[in-house]
């Protein structure tokens, strides 16, 4: 079922509501949009109320012309929105890049309303060698949005290291990967990555509260998305519910390059947090003992 969710600051929101159940919120990354969890929907839409919504900026949501309008709080506030226009409580939120870093955000933000949270292919801009560098390539690649448009950038942007191996392993996938970009709003592209992606806070400097997330989470980065695995560890020993998933052979796009076992991962997941099998890291499993000799 289709409807628009009206967000706080009145911009509206495409939502796709589907099937019933424990809610599933799935969180888009940059480069993809709602139609990129079509293989997770199918599949989890058997068991579960499965709810993709496309973000601001992203037609048919609304592209507001003020990069005011967009933040990582923001976007935050509309996976809230979301929840509230369809009735939802509590749900478990997965979240794909800039999804996973506002999946990760709703957890510290809103920890009534996460049942668990899954953050694949977080990481980018985080490390924080690379934290002033990513913030002037992201302004980068908004000018080129802007100057060449949507259709024309997205044959550069979806060359990127990290989506090179989608291309290798599925040219098909990839291929529809890529002429879904080519289709996004440039404007709504460009504000994204100047309010978003360029405005982010580094995970190595929320620690703090990252370490109080109790909401059982999963981590997933893929072994060739060199800049999320750094940045995947840090989270496992900081956050202490978590869990580390390392896909072998697989780039950023990790739900679309490798559908059956992204969704193999994520529903032992859901299995375990719903019989309540997935708890914090044991104390006595202290991460600077090498061997016990007392």
């Amino acid at each position: 079922m289709s409807s628009h969710a009206t967000a706080t600051d009145g911009v509206r929101l495409h939502v796709e509501d589907t099937s019933q159940g424990t809610p599933i919120v799935f969180v888009h990354e940059f480069g993809g949009d709602q139609r990129s969890w079509e293989p997770q929907v199918r599949f989890f839409s058997r068991r579960y109320r499965c709810v993709t919504f496309n973000a601001r900026g992203y037609p048919p949501s609304d592209v507001p012309e003020d990069v005011g309008q967009y933040s990582q709080a923001r976007a935050v506030e509309d996976i809230r929105d979301v929840m509230d226009h369809l009735e939802i409580e509590r749900a478990h939120v997965v979240g794909l890049s800039m999804g996973g870093f506002a999946a990760l955000h709703f957890g510290m933000a809103h920890p009534d309303r996460a049942l668990s949270l899954v953050v694949a292919g977080a990481g980018y801009g985080a490390e924080k060698e690379h934290e002033e560098y990513f913030r002037t390539l992201s302004r980068d690649v908004a000018d080129e949005f802007e100057e060449q448009g949507s259709e024309a950038f997205s044959h550069t942007y979806g060359m990127a290291a990290s989506r090179i191996p989608f291309l290798v392993k599925d040219p098909r996938g990839w291929g529809e990967f890529r002429r879904m970009l080519g289709e996004h709003s440039a404007i709504g592209s460009a504000n994204t990555m100047r309010g978003v992606q360029a405005g982010r806070p580094s995970l190595y400097d929320l620690e703090e509260a990252l370490a109080k997330i109790a909401a059982p989470t999963l981590i997933v980065v893929g072994d060739e998305d060199d800049h999320c695995l750094n940045p995947g560890t840090y989270l496992k020993r900081t956050i202490p519910s978590s869990g580390l998933v390392v896909m072998p052979k697989t780039g950023h796009t990790l739900n679309l390059e490798e559908p059956e076992l992204f969704n193999r991962t994520v529903a032992e997941f859901l299995a375990s947090v719903e019989q309540e099998r997935w708890p914090a890291r044991d104390p006595r499993s202290q991460p600077a003992e090498i061997m016990k000799t007392k």
